[in-house]
């Protein structure tokens, strides 16, 4: 089955060639102006980051539908504009796993709180290389219905495992990846501020802020295998996969000093998680056969974001439920 894009890459290279270059300038920003010092993060600074960069990838929704309606009309430029803001959502929302996996990396090699937001900013590039090429992977596979089926029943399976799966502790000393790193590169156990390496003696060393990095980078591969396809099942179009997935991304690293403490609260999120894997699973295999090739994406991003809202109120009514019984019991 050959899937007709509104916007190929063969014409749209532009595209992505100007749209990277305008992150890379972000970016750049952040670090040579905003957090040229080395500092700890405080949760109003962290607050305001967040604030906008979900403001920038809102605004910038709003001027690729307004150019996608001029270019497709009005319908496929509606289409194409719910499928960013719905990719938008669904990326941050699948990777919330990610960010306690960030806090206990962080805690397991003891990277102080004034260099996490380094080590963040750098795994920022990683994450922009490996996204790009699972999309372009992505979006080749996708032009056929069994690699569509095949995704799909993959994130069936992930989201029903997650339902049930207890909680895994992250070991980096046993990662294959990061063994092999420490047989060809000597670490130092020392951070040595914020240098990724340091010399010692003659020979080059990777420090500890290094080693998380790398770690994370890792951490961030094993989640696009799940994150990519289930955007992929929100729209085909892999220029709109790749503008959601950067925005999300940006704004997921500037939340992590606001999700790392908040999230702890919400703990019926992960089957709200792992619901929306079994739904995006579901419409890549069923819903959109149903639905003569195409669930409609006012359903999808309603259904999404029922769930999430729906997990965050049902922990805050549990937790403060907890609390309440507690204090009846002391």
């Amino acid at each position: 089955m050959t899937i007709v894009l509104l916007f190929p890459l063969a014409e749209f290279w532009w595209a992505y060639a100007a749209f990277t270059a305008f992150v890379l300038l972000l970016l750049a920003l952040d670090l040579g102006v905003f957090h040229r010092k080395a500092h700890v993060i405080s949760f109003r600074e962290s607050l305001g980051w967040s604030i906008l960069w979900i403001v920038l990838a809102l605004v910038f929704n709003y001027g690729f539908y307004l150019y996608a309606v001029s270019r497709v009309g009005p319908e496929a430029g509606l289409q194409a504009g719910l499928e960013f803001l719905t990719g938008y959502i669904v990326e941050p929302s699948l990777a919330i796993d990610n960010i306690f996996v960030f806090v206990l990396v962080f805690n397991y090699f003891g990277v102080p709180p004034v260099y996490q937001h380094r080590v963040l900013f750098y795994g920022i590039f990683g994450a922009l290389v490996f996204r790009a090429a699972f999309i372009a992977v992505g979006a080749a596979l996708m032009q056929y219905h069994a690699v569509v089926l095949i995704f799909g029943v993959f994130l069936l399976v992930t989201g029903i495992k997650l339902l049930w799966a207890p909680e895994q502790e992250i070991e980096p000393e046993k990662n294959p990846l990061i063994k092999l790193f420490r047989r060809v590169v000597p670490v130092t156990p020392d951070l040595h501020g914020s240098n990724f390496f340091v010399k010692l003696g003659e020979r080059w060393h990777a420090t500890r802020l290094f080693v998380a990095l790398l770690f994370l980078e890792i951490s961030d591969i094993v989640f696009a295998v799940d994150s990519v396809p289930a955007i992929f099942a929100i729209t085909r179009e892999p220029l709109i996969v790749y503008m959601s997935n950067v925005f999300a991304i940006l704004g997921l690293r500037a939340m992590y000093f606001l999700l790392a403490d908040a999230l702890r609260r919400f703990e019926l999120l992960k089957y709200a998680l792992a619901l929306v894997l079994i739904f995006v699973g579901l419409k890549m295999t069923v819903l959109n056969a149903w639905y003569d090739g195409k669930f409609p994406i006012e359903w999808s991003l309603g259904i999404i974001a029922l769930l999430l809202v729906g997990a965050v109120i049902a922990s805050v009514i549990r937790g403060a439920r907890d609390r309440h019984n507690h204090l009846h019991e002391t």
